[in-house]
């Protein structure tokens, strides 16, 4: 039996596997060997397993055994392993160790890098797996580099003729599951003359 993965934020006496002997006589069912950390309990005689705990994701997956025994002999019996996942849920957004950074620009420089931004998620896999976009690009004025999360400038601006400070809005996103998550970070870029 390999059922359905569970939440981790699945609440005790969730139902995880309903397990079934082909047997002419009324079997009792229990779990042999391999849940030490007791996480699940059987029904006797209707083979339902259900949590018993709150689960910890690093505990698993978990493999059991399950015997049915013959409810006059309890010599004649059979087992069955069954293997339950835990889906590690997202549990944190990214978060830059600064919401706010203050970055000059000297007014005609050719495109170039502007800062590094680095963002943290305290989720391990794929939920903590980070990349990084910009909300607003002012007419792709900026681009930023999915991977690294380097912010770069894509042309020279003129002090005199344009803005002398952009407000750019960037994201970090994580590859979550169920959802995904996004933490933000203002860059405030100031054209120097």
């Amino acid at each position: 039996y390999h059922p359905a993965p569970l939440s981790e934020k699945a609440p005790t006496d969730t139902f995880v596997v309903e397990i079934s002997a082909l047997y002419r006589l009324p079997v009792n069912y229990s779990i042999a060997s391999g849940d030490e950390k007791g996480y699940f309990i059987i029904h006797s005689s209707s083979g339902i397993i259900r949590t018993s705990k709150n689960l910890e994701v690093a505990d698993f997956p978990v493999n059991f055994k399950v015997r049915a025994t013959d409810s006059s002999n309890a010599t004649i019996f059979n087992e069955v392993e069954v293997k339950v996942e835990v889906i590690d849920e997202n549990n944190f957004p990214p978060v830059f160790p600064s919401s706010l950074l203050e970055e000059r620009l000297a007014e005609r420089s050719p495109a170039t890098q502007i800062v590094q931004l680095k963002a943290q998620d305290n989720d391990t896999g794929r939920n903590g797996f980070l990349t990084y976009g910009i909300l607003n690009g002012h007419g792709l004025k900026f681009r930023i580099n999915e991977t690294t999360g380097i912010l770069y400038s894509t042309a020279p601006f003129d002090y005199e003729e344009e803005p002398t400070e952009y407000q750019v809005v960037v994201y970090a996103e994580d590859d979550g599951i169920p959802e995904k998550r996004r933490g933000y970070c203002t860059v405030v870029i100031k054209i120097t003359d």
